[in-house]
């Protein structure tokens, strides 16, 4: 068992780092994002995505059970007793929900979600999918909110809208990873609409013509959250809008390329260049430029819980505050040289992947 830190509410630079570290492999859409965030949002959303990440992990990658879930949901209650667990992630995690009071119920609601990854839940219509979806990002997106003091309950709910869109982005590029760990998330009512039985499909998963329709219909269903979610962007604090919308752009581009692909995310997993990422990446500066426009009201009734959480604890807490300086010259070089660095990282491993086998 790992002892407890003393808590405390300021994170240490060597725990920021830490979470760095981790998102650079493990988050790298997030992480490349990131770096068009003021520091103060991007060093306290590196923490909470860190701590998503490894509790994701506990149930994609370490074979998670009930018990893993037991355990996250321990090293949660550490985190906000503010005793968290002597690791760099608790830490750093503890110190960015006591700093900006974010509501015990929006990490819950994540390992809610996770909760049901690890029962292996399949999801009759996309209504419940969505209702998944809110858990597992639209409680991170409403963290962000937080983050950014952008706590109304309009941007609340449009943040929860991004994260559905994007988990579904998700869902929809890895249909045949997910199906080989035993794993379906598109509606089941879908696929039978489309004359493929869920069961059957999952025994033996293989790209057709009717799942083509499936996938094509989650990514336009996607489509209209990210649009549902646009205007909430060019609402937010200055030096926030170019992250967030270079999120938005990046996960949207993933839906994209797998339509280049002819909508086949059993055969082979799709993803965006290097290239194209640091193009969409320049786009989202543009965000600094954008004015306000009308947002819809209203949310899903399934992000009800996360809305009224984020509202109620943060009602009068915040009040607008001056954008401050922002130095886009210098993030806009600091981005360019991280993407160089990635880009001779790939060509190097595909490099030595290459050379394996041409002498195997």
């Amino acid at each position: 068992m790992l002892p407890h830190s003393n808590g405390g509410k300021s994170m240490s630079g060597s725990d920021t780092a830490a979470c760095r570290t981790l998102l650079r492999s493990g988050s790298r859409t997030f992480y490349m994002a990131s770096f068009l965030l003021s520091r103060r949002v991007r060093n306290s959303a590196s923490a909470l995505y860190a701590f998503c990440r490894i509790a994701d992990d506990a149930v994609d990658i370490e074979g998670g059970s009930l018990a893993a879930i037991a355990n996250l949901r321990r090293r949660l209650d550490l985190a906000y007793d503010g005793h968290p667990l002597s690791t760099p992630i608790d830490r750093a995690f503890a110190a960015t929900i006591q700093t900006y009071a974010v509501p015990r119920e929006l990490p819950e609601g994540l390992i809610t979600g996770l909760e049901w990854d690890a029962l292996s839940r399949r999801y009759e219509t996309i209504e419940e999918l969505q209702a998944y979806a809110i858990r597992v990002a639209g409680t991170v997106g409403a963290m962000m909110a937080v983050l950014m003091r952008a706590s109304s309950p309009e941007l609340v709910a449009r943040a929860c809208d991004l994260g559905v869109a994007m988990q579904l982005t998700n869902i929809a590029r890895d249909v045949g990873e997910d199906a080989r760990m035993g794993r379906l998330y598109l509606p089941s009512a879908w696929m039978r609409e489309a004359g493929i039985d869920p069961v059957r499909w999952l025994a033996q998963p293989e790209f057709s013509q009717p799942l083509q329709s499936v996938i094509s219909r989650l990514l336009k269903t996607a489509d209209a959250f990210y649009q549902r979610a646009d205007p909430a962007i060019a609402a937010l604090p200055l030096s926030c809008r170019p992250g967030i919308r270079a999120a938005r752009l990046l996960y949207a581009e993933i839906g994209n390329e797998l339509r280049r692909k002819g909508f086949d995310s059993v055969s082979s997993r799709v993803s965006v260049s290097t290239q194209r990422k640091l193009q969409l990446c320049w786009e989202a500066l543009s965000a600094i430029q954008s004015r306000p426009t009308p947002m819809l009201g209203g949310h899903l009734s399934e992000a009800e819980f996360v809305v009224t959480a984020v509202t109620s604890a943060h009602a009068a807490r915040w009040r607008d505050e001056p954008p401050g300086w922002w130095n886009i010259r210098g993030r806009a070089l600091r981005l360019i040289d991280i993407f160089e660095q990635l880009e001779r990282r790939e060509r190097t491993e595909l490099r030595e992947l290459t050379d394996k086998e041409l002498v195997a």
